[in-house]
């Protein structure tokens, strides 16, 4: 079989799935489930051959002709492709397996995995794609994914909230991607992104700002970056499985990979921009955790804070050339891919973990109704335990590396940066010890916690499996085999500035470890921020007022100006423009008919009437 071949199996795979399930088996939970593992499976084996055989490859079909322009299905696997196509076959595999037991019982077990299924396919598109059409393309079908996903438990008011806000947030940014695509194409020509890169490499001045700021629009959405990251949280309304794959793991993470795709279209002011925005939305994520209590919101803000320190590294990043290639090497893609995949790996690790401790407690999810799990799940507590390191940087670990590369990377090239970079991370070891030490130490604060006890195999063997990667993904020894070329472009410091970094990494991590066990205690009952704080409390619990400002917008802007314009198109449009142009015609016309009487006398008399008229026309007007 040809790799060409190969990639298009891997493509089609997942989307008969869904096909399969969606048409024949919606009422087969089993069945379903057992399919689409089989089209997981399928894809994890094939996309590690493409991963670990080193192969590279580009092909494309015509498509659709308009004109002059025909829009291809293009191909391209090279080792960016490969970290993400690794992080989506490993974790979509393991969560497929993790999904057998938590929806066991649940009556949409079909509808649940045909939505896995599609998602798969979607992810396989935004990964082999070779120009921003196909890109656009799937990039939307992942978004219908979520949709359908997020809106699992239709029959809660809460989840077709959520799915709601999730779509029409993100369209909000595929609507600034798309006009970043049409400038793009009236610019450059082309949407391949292989001929946009000979373009710019022949006359770096042809770059734009305009069209390097518009295709950020599609990381601002997907990623979750202020100030279009409002949707992420709510989003926890699916099932858990799917805020591990989903919303932490894949596909917000696509933001950053489309970025680290299309580096050669954007500038350095653009870069300035991207930056300042990650480091921001890094730090808000962080403090807004501090405040929640649902163990699922969390690890969104979690996610929101740690895509925006992949954010970050992308905009700290200069173009450099490469001496041997002659090629331009953007120096943030190596740090931000990094993260993404060690991210991938240990925050699919610590969603799945809150997974199996809300299965565990009958879907509790308050942190301050668990307690004493340590005792009762041993196996969920040291993997998530695992988890919770990983994601604060404790050295040895693979966030450490991960998140050490970036904090460098901002010490070398912006100081203000690595400061705000550097109290995030301080903030992240506050809020996942805080997490930590209320939901496993203490007593059961509710009879749910009382009762809980651990899963069986097929819910704690994924947790082993990503607690080991969340281990590993940070060495060495990892490189060669899953990033290749890629890694070559981390930043690696050396000496003073390597001791300070890791100085300061090592410091602000012990700071959030002793600052949250002195604060909170283990098995805290309740929050005691609101208790001491409460001013602060309400404004972090309220997110920084982003919700607040948007609803006063939707209700008190939008709704009104909606209402104006209905008015006009029916009374002005509808009402005085159409209907009255044809009431007046019909007026008219009722009189011509009224005349139409069929007596010869009567049209005597009209003839002499109309002659009479001409006369005095013609003698007195003309």
């Amino acid at each position: 079989m040809s790799v060409e071949h190969l990639i298009v199996i891997l493509l089609l795979v997942p989307f008969v799935s869904a096909g399969l399930i969606g048409a024949f088996l919606r009422r087969r939970g089993e069945l379903a489930a057992a399919v689409s593992l089989a089209a997981a499976a399928v894809v994890l084996i094939g996309s590690l051959y493409l991963i670990f055989g080193n192969i590279r490859e580009e092909f494309s079909y015509d498509w659709m002709t308009f004109g002059e322009y025909t829009v291809s299905m293009g191909f391209y696997f090279n080792d960016l492709a490969a970290l993400l196509l690794f992080v989506v076959a490993v974790v979509g595999f393991l969560i497929h397996v993790f999904s057998l037991g938590y929806m066991k019982d649940d009556p949409g077990k079909a509808r649940y995995f045909a939505g896995l299924s599609l998602f798969m396919f979607s992810m396989m598109g935004i990964v082999f794609a070779n120009n921003l059409i196909m890109m656009f393309i799937f990039w939307e079908l992942v978004g219908l994914s979520s949709f359908l996903l997020i809106n699992h438990y239709y029959h809660k008011p809460s989840a077709a909230a959520a799915a709601k806000k999730a779509f029409i947030v993100n369209r909000l940014g595929d609507f600034g991607f798309l006009l970043g695509i049409i400038w793009s194409y009236w610019h450059f020509g082309t949407l391949n992104l292989f001929e946009m890169e000979a373009l710019v490499g022949a006359d770096p001045e042809i770059l734009h700002v305009g069209i390097g700021l518009l295709l950020f629009c599609s990381a601002l959405g997907k990623s979750g970056q202020i100030p279009l990251h409002v949707w992420l949280p709510d989003a926890m309304e699916g099932p858990t499985p799917v805020s591990a794959l989903i919303h932490a793991a894949t596909m917000v993470a696509a933001g950053i990979y489309l970025l680290c795709r299309i580096f050669f279209l954007i500038p350095p002011d653009a870069m300035a921009v991207i930056m300042w925005v990650g480091a921001l939305t890094a730090v808000l994520g962080s403090l807004c955790a501090i405040t929640q209590t649902d163990i699922k919101k969390i690890l969104a803000y979690s996610t929101i804070s740690q895509l925006g320190y992949m954010v970050a590294a992308f905009g700290l990043g200069a173009l450099v050339l490469d001496g041997e290639t002659g090629t331009a090497i953007q120096a943030g893609i190596g740090a931000a891919m990094f993260h993404l995949v060690t991210h991938g790996f240990f925050k699919a690790l610590l969603f799945l973990g809150a997974g199996s401790v809300i299965h565990a407690c009958h879907h509790e999810q308050s942190i301050y109704r668990m307690g004493g799990l340590r005792v009762t799940m041993p196996i969920t507590f040291a993997t998530f335990t695992i988890g919770v390191l990983a994601l604060i940087g404790m050295p040895g670990l693979a966030g450490f590396f991960s998140k050490d590369a970036i904090l460098y990377l901002a010490w070398a090239n912006s100081k203000a940066v690595f400061v705000i970079l550097a109290l995030t991370a301080l903030l992240t070891a506050f809020y996942m010890t805080r997490l930590w030490l209320t939901a496993f130490f203490g007593e059961a604060k509710s009879e749910a916690a009382s009762d809980a006890r651990e899963n069986g195999w097929v819910m704690t063997g994924p947790l082993v499996i990503l607690a080991i990667f969340s281990v590993l993904a940070g060495y060495e020894f990892m490189h060669p085999a899953i990033f290749h070329d890629i890694m070559m472009h981390v930043p690696h410091a050396e000496g003073g500035d390597f001791a300070l970094v890791a100085g300061v990494s090592i410091s602000v991590l012990v700071a959030g470890l002793v600052a949250a066990w002195l604060f909170y205690g283990a098995g805290a009952r309740k929050d005691r921020l609101e208790q001491h704080r409460p001013a602060i409390h309400s404004f972090l619990a309220r997110a920084f007022f982003f919700d607040d400002v948007y609803d006063w917008y939707v209700v008190k802007v939008q709704q009104r100006f909606s209402s104006l314009i209905n008015f006009f198109d029916h009374i002005v449009i509808s009402g005085l423009i159409v209907r009255g142009a044809a009431g007046i015609i019909g007026f008219v016309s009722l009189g011509i008919k009224s005349a139409q009487t069929g007596s010869l006398h009567g049209y005597v008399y009209w003839i002499f009437l109309g002659v009479v008229l001409m006369w005095l026309f013609v003698g007195f007007i003309l």
